[in-house]
């Protein structure tokens, strides 16, 4: 497991998609706890100019974030 980044995030069109992913993706198991809370954002991109752009035409979408935990 030690080729595996220390943080993971998902994106999800539903709350319900994301919350699941902790017992699907079996992240516990991969030795991830969760970070934070899951909660719908909307992403932006930086362009090397500094102009920023919707990602995924501005929809929101659900985030949940794992980080590797420290043992």
């Amino acid at each position: 497991m030690a080729d595996q980044p220390h943080r993971i995030t998902f994106l999800a069109k539903t709350f319900s998609a994301a919350a699941l992913e902790f017992h699907r993706g079996r992240m516990a198991e991969k030795g991830y706890r969760m970070e934070g809370r899951i909660e719908s954002t909307v992403f932006h991109m930086i362009d090397a100019e500094g102009r920023t752009d919707p990602a995924f035409e501005g929809e929101p979408l659900f985030a949940v974030t794992f980080v590797k935990r420290e043992d």
